[in-house]
């Protein structure tokens, strides 16, 4: 995956952006916000990634914003086309989604496995995390999945849906640190 943690490219205010490195942008207009912003957003010393850098996704102005990016799988090697094709390949997804205090705006980020012309094998969902899991705090909270990855998997898109649930203008539904990794099954990364 490219760009999970919502480092590269313009960004760092509460204000939308027009493109966002490694992502195509399907509906809305994400802000990449700054975890120094302050103004209620997540700081910090909020609930978040251990290991998190300056920035995260939010959800912009927009009712509902959605980020699609496309990864082609491996080729060969310990997770390429014969291992996942022999039922020898797992895949991790995790992803820190959450929102801001009692209010139901939510992050949403799921992985489509495909064969080769584009049909889906296979589907995980993390998310969104509720106001009511998040102790209604403001926050980022880790959610994740493991499977063994369908054989003839060929490609993955990944798709982050942040929704405004209710009233305000901001969408607050936040998401950092994506991750897709692959492994073999009973092996390492």
């Amino acid at each position: 995956m490219v760009n999970g943690d919502a480092e590269q490219g313009p960004g760092g205010t509460a204000q939308p952006v027009t493109s966002v490195a490694g992502w195509t942008l399907a509906e809305g207009a994400p802000a990449l916000l700054g975890y120094d912003l302050g103004q209620g957003y997540p700081t910090r010393t909020d609930p978040g990634p251990p290991q998190r850098g300056s920035r995260f996704f939010g959800g912009g102005d927009s009712p509902r914003t959605v980020l699609l990016q496309d990864v082609a799988l491996p080729e060969r090697g310990a997770t390429g086309r014969q291992a996942v094709d022999a039922g020898r390949v797992r895949f991790a997804v995790e992803a820190w989604l959450g929102g801001y205090a009692p209010q139901q705006d939510g992050a949403r980020l799921s992985v489509e496995f495909r064969d080769g012309q584009g049909t889906p094998l296979a589907l995980a969902v993390l998310g969104p995390v509720t106001a009511q899991e998040r102790s209604h705090t403001t926050g980022l909270f880790r959610r994740t999945a493991e499977a063994a990855l369908p054989p003839r998997s060929r490609t993955a898109r990944l798709q982050l849906v942040l929704t405004r649930a209710g009233g305000g203008t901001s969408n607050d539904g936040y998401a950092d640190a994506l991750s897709l990794t692959l492994r073999q099954a009973g092996g390492r990364a």
